[in-house]
């Protein structure tokens, strides 16, 4: 193991799954789902994991959880790790999916069950940079004169984590707590005293790398450095001369399409890097 990190980053997809995903782990993604949902929801007693194809969702949509609770609402949790171009389109578009699916049952009569996504994004949105302490978004459908909600089966929470900056000693809700171990998990060396209650020991036991068979310790470092590395490489080796920032970005870009299975060509078009450096995305990609 050549991480010195005592704990996984939840801002990876193994770590995400990891905490979030795993069964033994579901009363985590509980209280953190009724810590987000209590005003809407109440609370969510128990919830069933679902494999995407259940949901018929594409792999376009790069949804991490998919779940249901016992009235046959589903919850999506996404952890979104780059912006991409019409990201709200392909949000509305994905996430209504499990909307749509529902009229496959037999004697459907148009009773729809609730759809909840909730996606943690570790990037701001550009239009809204000047608001920097508005991290959290609740979209729904709603009469605008009145500002009313028009429709409530489709609730969208959207988590601009860069946007979230307390430190330890600024934390003053449950939720403060969860947004900062999502962001600082990796970076801790034990529990703070603060976070000490079951569901967090749970988290923080699941979470200690030292706990990890071989096998798993592998598959989260070569997750962990895949992303970092290739990026890098790539930057110096392809994007001399540009701006930094732009070059990072481009990389970043073309990586979360190739992971949506976009072409490359596609890829070329939407971000103008050479074909050549995405082919080599791809190449590297597949090794």
């Amino acid at each position: 193991m050549d991480t010195e990190e005592r704990y996984i980053n939840l801002l990876t997809d193994y770590g995400f799954r990891k905490i979030f995903g795993e069964h033994s782990n579901k009363d985590l993604l509980l209280d953190f789902l009724n810590e987000l949902l209590q005003d809407e929801q109440g609370e969510v007693r128990d919830l069933s994991y679902l494999k995407t194809e259940q949901l018929a969702l594409s792999r376009k949509d790069a949804v991490d959880l998919c779940c249901e609770n016992e009235d046959g609402e589903k919850f999506i949790v996404g952890l979104r790790k780059s912006k991409h171009n019409f990201f709200s389109n392909r949000v509305n578009y994905c996430y209504s999916l499990p909307i749509w699916e529902q009229e496959k049952r037999k004697k459907w009569d148009f009773g729809l069950k609730a759809v909840y996504t909730v996606a943690i994004l570790n990037f701001t949105f550009d239009e809204d940079k000047h608001q920097a302490e508005k991290y959290r978004y609740d979209v729904r459908l709603s009469e605008i004169e009145r500002n009313r909600v028009g429709y409530d089966k489709l609730i969208f929470i959207y988590l601009e984590l860069p946007k979230f900056t307390k430190e330890l000693d600024e934390l003053e809700s449950r939720l403060d707590n969860w947004l900062y171990v999502i962001r600082e998990l990796h970076r801790l060396d034990n529990i703070p005293d603060k976070l000490r209650d079951p569901v967090f020991e749970q988290l923080f036991k699941a979470a200690e790398i030292a706990r990890f068979s071989p096998d798993q310790v592998r598959s989260y470092e070569k997750n962990l450095h895949y992303s970092r590395d290739l990026k890098d490489s790539l930057v110096t080796e392809f994007a001399e001369g540009w701006d930094e920032g732009l070059k990072e970005q481009l990389i970043e870009v073309a990586l979360e399409m190739l992971n949506e299975g976009e072409s490359a060509e596609r890829i070329v078009r939407f971000t103008g890097l050479e074909l050549a450096v995405v082919k080599e995305l791809e190449h590297k990609k597949r090794q």
